[in-house]
């Protein structure tokens, strides 16, 4: 095959005129950084999830930096997490000085196993919490995880980084775990979900990030901590008439807050929401039906919820152990495919802390080695969805036993 002049990015931004207006709003108000856009941002985002509080944050890993220890992991204590994901669902744990202990994933899908996180939490003191990563958009077997951890009073995390609007289905969850929401969505059913608004995220602000929780006591610690300790928003001080200059800082905290100029992308974005999952359902769809009757590719797990941030194809047969060259022939073809996600016990820095080796894990290791990551963005049109599956046939075809 030979490459194409016409090349399909793996990811793009849907990015309109609303946006730019909302940032030129903004920047002509005199006031660029968190204020009431982002306050505004946070009510709209948290009446969309259904959740009574939302924080804006300046990327998800400052939200589960930030949630961990509003959880008061610390040293001395583990985190429970995935080695199939990025490297900010772990390192935050490290942060704080507390260890990581890696669980396999289900042989299913690319997510937390419950019977092997069962079987952690039953031999291993001082979990302090379990950080759950809803994988490319396909929600984590979530009433399995909530049971294993509320009987050990564990707080579980939700790392919903890739899965905005994962909706479940009414009915779908058992009533105790859904808050009386009709259709929850991943991300509101642990202790505190994490949202992540990054370029090639299924909304955007460039940057950023949104936590969720309906717990008082952790949403005004995390608030706290986001702005440095300070007992009162900058917002507040510098532009009230009656407002002091007087601040106290009440904790030593951070600087994880997510500006106005980004929240004025995040609020357009947000309206679009709906209609760009709708989109990627549809490629998805497309993808399915293209690659289902090929016995070289196995297409992704469903799920009703799927937010399909992700589309991970896995490699069968004679393709499965020649993964980088078919993905090196994708991309000379002009398809930008990607790798999700490199193992975090293949990473030298965890691998050589904790003793870890390729088969450590051997899910996640041998999902690794014949997945990769193909374009599904919002704006894609027909004929770029059409040219990837065509090329991805193709480039199967080229390859002999």
């Amino acid at each position: 095959m030979s490459p194409s002049t016409d090349f399909v990015p793996f990811a793009r931004p849907s990015l309109g005129p609303e946006e730019e207006e909302a940032v030129l709003a903004v920047m002509r108000s005199g006031w660029l950084t968190t204020g009431k856009v982002t306050k505004a941002f946070e009510e709209e985002f948290a009446a969309y999830v259904g959740s009574s509080r939302a924080l804006a944050v300046n990327s998800a890993t400052s939200g589960l930096h930030l949630a961990l220890e509003a959880l008061g992991v610390g040293p001395g204590d583990f985190v429970v997490t995935s080695p199939y994901t990025f490297t900010s669902s772990a390192a935050v744990a490290r942060h704080l000085g507390a260890e990581v202990l890696f669980c396999d994933i289900s042989a299913e899908d690319y997510n937390l196993d419950p019977e092997k996180l069962e079987a952690i939490l039953a031999t291993t003191p001082r979990v302090r919490a379990v950080i759950a990563v809803h994988i490319g958009g396909l929600p984590c077997r979530m009433a399995e995880l909530l049971d294993i951890c509320g009987r050990r009073g564990i707080p579980l995390v939700e790392d919903a980084a890739h899965a905005f609007p994962s909706r479940f289905p009414a009915g779908s969850l058992p009533a105790a775990l859904v808050r009386g929401k009709s259709e929850p969505l991943a991300g509101t059913l642990g202790a505190i979900g994490v949202y992540s608004f990054y370029a090639t995220k299924t909304i955007t602000t460039g940057e950023g990030g949104m936590i969720v929780t309906e717990d008082p006591v952790l949403a005004k610690r995390m608030a706290t901590m986001r702005s440095h300790g300070f007992d009162r928003d900058a917002f507040d001080r510098y532009t009230s008439k009656t407002a002091s200059w007087y601040y106290e800082v009440a904790e030593a905290g951070f600087k994880y807050n997510l500006p106005d100029l980004l929240s004025a992308i995040g609020r357009e974005q947000l309206k679009k929401a709906d209609r760009f999952l709708e989109e990627r359902r549809s490629i998805a769809r497309a993808y399915d039906e293209a690659f289902g009757g090929s016995p070289l590719l196995e297409t992704p797990p469903r799920h009703p919820a799927h937010s399909w941030h992700l589309y991970s194809l896995r490699l069968r047969g004679p393709l499965a152990a020649r993964r980088d060259e078919f993905f090196e022939r994708l991309q000379a073809a002009g398809v930008g495919a990607s790798m999700h996600f490199i193992p975090l016990h293949l990473m030298p820095y965890f691998a050589k802390r904790y003793g870890l080796a390729p088969s450590s894990f051997p899910e996640a290791y041998a999902k690794y080695l014949r997945t990769l990551s193909l374009p599904i963005w919002q704006g894609m049109s027909a004929g770029q969805v059409e040219r990837v599956a065509a090329a991805v046939l193709e480039t199967a075809a080229g390859f002999k036993a």
